[in-house]
């Protein structure tokens, strides 16, 4: 199936980390992997996770006002706590916790109510399971050791050199498939995010039967990089990558340092840093996947709320140039990231700093027929001044444009509309010898 549009085309979405790790606030299932919490001690969470305050609307609105287009909620994370009420297994918040309701129902019908695409988080590993740690990766003792004792000692994931078990394997995988079949019927998901997939290969995750199984309820599922040959996008994670991975792609980055809530991390990004973080990308042909991670109530942090409707608030400022877009010029041509129209014949020129005496654009062959500030504070576009000087033969010169007047200046990222006089043109050469 080709790329759904309406994945390019969002340009935002919400990532949500929600499970009983934060109850206690500490990372979620690495905290007993790496032994930083004793596993008995992980699981008493479950007694104290109650959803208390959970508002899947409030959410909704909350994700429409930053923005986003859709969001991610961590269905089951590597611990094996679902979120629904899943006939397969018995760890789920339904029979498990004082929640004791399914809390992806409401979550889908609250996303689909402001027309925002319904993302879930499964996956692959679940080190809570009788029969996961029952094979072993072919490749694991070329691995470098990650686990205290070497990777053989953690009793989670991997079976002992010598003692794999391929009947409880395949009980395992059709666990796993019965879950993901509830998911793909139960709440028909635009996109399934799936994570785990580095301790198995993917001929013993089977991914091509589960990716069959996916697609033949819902033909039209959008599956990530983690499905391996069957995704249909790339999802580098915290860091935006110097260079576009091919095709479809999405950064996942937090809003602080933990995808979870975490009592103690208050290292949150600024509002600037979040509004530079969603430009790069989307002037790379990316999209932004910014995580919250809400309480155990369900209350989303203060903090995290106030970053997400100020991003919104500077998306809806500039959305011309937001929606609708590709990426933009490639590096060197401008110092900032830009996007462009659909058809091609505008630049939004993104710029993080003041500009002083005036915004360069290198390499443009068109002739700009006007430049104007978006979101400026009348409202109406003002309009810059713009000149070309120098060029030779088929090397153009370099167009400059005047800088906007304080009044005209966003707190964050100033963006320029460049209309031009054809489809772009750029000059990608060495120069004239």
């Amino acid at each position: 199936m080709p790329m759904q549009p309406w994945f390019t085309d969002a340009k935002l979405g919400i990532f949500i980390h929600w499970g009983i790790y934060a109850v206690e606030g500490v990372p979620e299932s690495w905290s007993f992997y790496w032994g930083e919490v004793p596993h008995e001690r992980y699981m008493r969470q479950l007694d104290g996770f109650t959803a208390s305050r959970y508002d899947p609307r409030a959410w909704a609105e909350l994700f429409a006002r930053a923005g986003a287009k859709y969001a991610v909620l961590t269905a089951r994370h590597h611990d094996g706590v679902a979120l629904w009420d899943t006939a397969h297994g018995d760890l789920n918040v339904v029979r498990s916790t004082p929640a004791g309701r399914d809390l992806i129902a409401g979550y889908a019908d609250a996303l689909r109510e402001q027309d925002l695409k319904v993302g879930l988080y499964y996956s692959h590993s679940d080190w809570n399971h009788p029969d996961y740690a029952s094979v072993r990766h072919p490749g694991i003792d070329e691995w470098p050791d990650t686990y205290p004792g070497g990777n053989d000692a953690n009793p989670y994931s991997h079976a002992e050199a010598g003692k794999e078990d391929p009947d409880a394997w395949a009980r395992f995988l059709a666990y796993r498939d019965a879950q993901v079949g509830e998911l793909v019927q139960r709440f028909r998901p635009d996109l399934l995010w799936f994570d785990g997939e580095w301790e198995r290969t993917e001929e013993q995750w089977r991914i091509g039967e589960l990716a069959a199984l996916i697609l033949a309820e819902n033909p039209k599922t959008v599956l990530n990089a983690r499905m391996l040959s069957h995704g249909d996008y790339s999802t580098p994670e915290q860091g935006v990558p110097l260079q576009a991975p091919d095709g479809p792609w999405e950064l996942c980055l937090t809003i602080n340092d933990s995808w979870g809530f975490q009592h103690q991390d208050d290292n949150h990004k600024s509002v600037r840093q979040l509004v530079r973080y969603f430009a790069e990308t989307i002037g790379m042909g990316g999209n932004l996947l910014l995580d919250v991670g809400p309480r155990e109530d369900g209350t989303i942090p203060a903090e995290q709320v106030e970053r997400l409707e100020a991003l919104g608030a500077w998306i809806g400022r500039h959305s011309e140039a937001v929606y609708g877009t590709v990426a933009g010029l490639p590096a060197g041509h401008h110092y900032g990231p830009s996007t462009l129209s659909a058809d091609r014949r505008t630049l939004y020129l993104v710029c993080f700093d003041v500009p002083r005496e005036a915004v360069s654009v290198r390499g443009l062959r068109n002739r700009v027929q006007r430049v104007t500030v978006l979101g400026t504070g009348t409202g109406t576009g003002t309009e810059l001044g713009h000149h070309v000087t120098g060029g030779l033969d088929a090397v153009p010169g370099v167009t400059w444009i005047d800088a906007p007047a304080e009044a005209d200046l966003d707190a964050y990222a100033t963006v320029l509309a460049v209309e031009l006089d054809g489809e772009l043109d750029l000059y990608r050469g060495t120069g004239r010898d």
